[in-house]
């Protein structure tokens, strides 16, 4: 494998709305950053943070199409000392068409062409934005389509404006979304590098496969979206070897175990559990939610450490292992899910809006569903739980590892911090609360079930331990008397997510 010519970005600072806080660099501290803040947001975490790569999203939410042009016009002395595309990275995350409408798509590669332009008369470096993360990504043939849009749209640009064309390329990355994309990942890039070779006469330099860990463990629980995106990464790297091409992955993880479990306080137990990953997402709650010293020298250890670490490579044995744990796990956490979703629904109308996000329309219009249920998006479904005192880690995972017993299967090969992900989310359990729902609502009981399993498992009692863990399970307990009698809860939950450094 030959040298790439660029640098890989380690952290790549996102617009993800789980803060709890308002983020430090906010005049009006309400929390929620608007499309015009967020200009702001990207510099800042440049800047003060240094992280060495944003995420401009288009996904689901209003966007500031001008973004290059403002953060050049506005930070001129930095970014000519910094360039964008050479020393910091801006990298869109792009809408699926084949979910959402093309609108924005095409002014998201309206913005990345014309962002050349710019770039090239102010003698800056050129194109500051040459690469895209495409969501939901289920087949190579979509990725080679939007690629192939993409040079059309340049070629035209430069005849319609008689100009010469320096720039018709763009590397699209794909983001896998479900425990069964990430286990059947290499399936798709062996298709994606055969019909490149036949487009292009090439094949890609480098990949920048994106690993999801909200969406899978929405869909199928924490146990599942872990060990797939364990055998994701094997696959990537197998892949690289196999065909000569160098791998760089990355992974969205938000601080919660049920969402990724990187925060600036576990940065060593992220580095055990996914080693060979190239790039972490700095999601907004490890940005606001944690004191500002402490998030700069994580992200300072993460830019140095994360290049060193070595992939771990599993066999057909350990595919075929993981693939069981999927079935076993996802089973119980759908039915349970499925069956408490009302709720959860009724709930989440009440989770603190952080960014301008667009309405969500259809089951799978990017709102998320299990079966004919719809379903929130992850960050305020992990919101509800943990505010109400049920952590989703939970769901379940007990009655998963109750069907592996006398197997060979250990959950622990694959996942490394299981333990200590449940101990984490344990803090946060209102038994009271769950004992009530148990009682009274449709689906809750199965959930004490897992819990009780769970900590004759572990050898643990989940519950508050902490001073701040009793103040989380006292506003948890006035939530849900809150919700009984249809009250306001929003700013208790709030006020809980701040405790736990996470809104969700």
């Amino acid at each position: 494998m030959g040298k790439i010519n660029r640098k890989i970005p380690a952290t790549m600072a996102t617009q993800h709305p789980d803060n709890a806080n308002a983020p430090y660099w906010e005049k009006d501290g309400d929390g929620f950053v608007s499309t015009r803040e967020e200009i702001r947001e990207c510099q800042s975490a440049f800047q003060d943070l240094n992280c060495q790569e944003f995420m401009w999203d288009w996904e689901g939410k209003h966007v500031d199409e001008a973004v290059v042009d403002r953060m050049f016009h506005t930070h001129y002395k930095f970014f000519k000392k910094y360039q964008l595309g050479k020393d910091i990275f801006l990298t869109f995350r792009l809408p699926n068409i084949w979910r959402e409408k093309g609108y924005a798509l095409a002014r998201a590669m309206m913005s990345i062409l014309t962002a050349e332009n710019f770039a090239r008369d102010l003698k800056f470096h050129s194109p500051p934005l040459f690469e895209v993360i495409l969501p939901f990504a289920d087949q190579a043939e979509k990725i080679i389509y939007l690629q192939k849009i993409f040079t059309k749209l340049a070629t035209f640009k430069c005849k319609l404006f008689n100009e010469r064309c320096y720039f018709d390329y763009i590397n699209i990355w794909p983001l896998f979304e479900s425990t069964t994309d990430l286990i059947g990942s290499r399936k798709l890039l062996d298709r994606y590098l055969e019909l490149h070779l036949k487009t292009y006469k090439r094949k890609p330099a480098y990949f920048r496969p994106h690993i999801a860990r909200s969406d899978p463990a929405l869909n199928s629980g924490i146990v599942p979206a872990v060990v797939a995106g364990k055998i994701a990464l094997s696959e990537f790297y197998r892949f690289g070897k196999d065909n000569d091409i160098k791998i760089f992955p990355g992974i969205g993880v938000g601080t919660l175990p049920f969402r990724g479990s990187l925060s600036p306080e576990r940065i060593n137990d992220f580095l055990k559990e996914y080693p060979g990953i190239r790039t972490a997402y700095i999601q907004s709650a490890f940005r606001y939610d944690f004191p500002l010293p402490i998030v700069k020298k994580a992200i300072k250890r993460l830019n140095k450490e994360l290049s060193k670490t070595t992939p771990v490579i599993y066999g057909e044995r350990e595919i075929k292992e993981v693939s069981k744990i999927c079935d076993v796990f996802t089973a119980p956490y759908r039915k349970t899910v499925g069956a408490i979703a009302d709720s959860i629904n009724q709930l989440s109308k009440q989770v603190p809006s952080r960014r301008e996000r667009k309405l969500h329309i259809g089951l799978f219009g990017y709102s998320r569903g299990i079966g004919k249920k719809k379903l929130p998006r992850a960050i305020p479904f992990t919101a509800v739980l943990y505010s109400i005192g049920i952590p989703p880690e939970f769901i379940g995972t007990g009655r998963g590892l109750q069907k592996l017993e006398g197997s060979d299967i250990k959950i622990e090969k694959y996942y490394h911090n299981f333990k200590k992900d449940m101990m984490l989310a344990g803090k946060f359990l209102n038994k009271e609360n769950l004992n009530w729902l148990a009682d009274h609502k449709k689906g809750w009981q199965s959930i004490k079930t897992d819990v009780d399993i769970l900590e004759k498992y572990l050898k643990i009692s989940f519950g508050p331990k902490t001073k701040s863990d009793f103040a989380h399970y006292a506003i948890s307990s006035k939530i849900l008397k809150l919700w009984n009698t249809k009250k306001s809860i929003s700013k208790e939950i709030s006020n809980s997510g701040k405790i736990r450094k996470s809104l969700g």
